[in-house]
């Protein structure tokens, strides 16, 4: 019976995973483990700003800021998951399906607080189904997510008939392209994401529990936590950020589009692991996959600005993934 005991002590862990001190590591390495992708950072906005016409500004960085939004908050979930040795490649899926329902909840008449609800709770919904046969059934995180990134698709294809379904008169569409004093709406939602993740991760049992799952599942069981419940509620969180980010997709586009989100988990994965989450769980924050989520960002930008071709953007972003996983296997390596 896993973890019985909701009393029992949790092993000890920090912001940064169960390992936030090593004996024997240099200087320079801890330095990068706690100050590298920030240095990335910004290196690459001062490379663009120096060879991109009108990167820097205002008015560009909030660009860079609301288009980022939506795969931040992908990323924000994808963070919990992977800190427990998972991963979700459903989420891009599910941010259509999530995306479609709220839309379809509006063209049913139905008021558009409802409909955003409708949208977050359907993405929670499959982020349950996700969580339940990983948790329960002991069903691979990287099968079980495969096989949501392929129904759940055409599940969207289904709801609309394989056609956009158009909103002209959106009820919920400030939540797309509104403004809060000089902030778009998207960038104060996804802050908000991060601050709530980052106090339940850092001040929270939960966030306790899912770093010594990540850490060493078994020995998080004998310690007391309920495993299965904590990884369920992991993936639920996950999927009710697919859901708002998916409500936040069609507030934009003003429709519901069965092909939104198409290689979004490839995005979110590559920020989290950019922001120094580690691929084998138990090390990693919310706040740094925000800093990876930026990275991404303000490279698409960049070489948007720079004019370089989609085809070589896609090999640039390819092997900035690529790059993201050899980091984090030397770095393990190296442990």
């Amino acid at each position: 019976m896993i973890g019985t005991s909701d009393s029992a002590p949790a092993p000890a862990s920090s912001a940064d995973g169960p390992a936030k001190s090593q004996p024997g590591r240099s200087r320079p390495a801890v330095l990068w483990d706690r100050y590298g992708i920030l240095g990335v950072l910004v290196l690459l906005t001062a490379f663009m700003a120096f060879t991109a016409p009108n990167f820097f500004t205002l008015d560009n960085a909030f660009n860079i800021a609301r288009a980022a939004s939506i795969n931040a908050i992908l990323a924000a979930g994808m963070t919990l998951v992977i800190l427990t040795r998972g991963i979700d490649l459903s989420v891009g899926s599910n941010l259509a399906v999530s995306g479609v329902v709220a839309v379809l909840l509006w063209t049913w008449g139905m008021p558009a607080p409802v409909c955003v609800l409708g949208g977050i709770l359907t993405g929670a919904a499959f982020g349950m189904l996700n969580g339940a046969l990983v948790a329960y059934l002991a069903l691979p995180a990287f099968i079980v997510t495969l096989g949501g990134l392929t129904y759940l698709r055409g599940t969207a294809y289904l709801l609309t008939d394989g056609r956009p379904l158009i909103a002209d008169d959106l009820g919920f569409s400030l939540m797309g392209d509104g403004f809060i004093a000089v902030l778009p709406v998207p960038v104060v939602i996804m802050l908000g994401v991060f601050l709530v993740l980052w106090f339940l991760m850092r001040f929270t049992r939960f966030g306790t529990e899912v770093y010594a799952i990540g850490g060493n599942p078994e020995a998080a069981r004998l310690a007391g936590i309920k495993v299965k419940q904590t990884l369920l509620k992991v993936y639920v969180i996950a999927g009710a950020c697919a859901g708002l980010a998916g409500v936040l997709f069609s507030a934009r586009v003003m429709s519901g589009q069965p092909t939104a989100g198409e290689t979004y988990e490839l995005d979110a994965i590559a920020a989290v692991v950019l922001g120094g989450t580690s691929l084998l769980g138990g090390v990693g924050t919310v706040q740094r996959t925000l800093i990876g989520v930026m990275i991404m960002g303000v490279l698409s930008n960049g070489l948007l600005l720079l004019n370089v071709p989609f085809f070589y953007q896609l090999i640039i972003k390819g092997g900035v993934i690529v790059l993201a996983v050899a980091i984090d296997g030397l770095k393990n390596w190296r442990r």
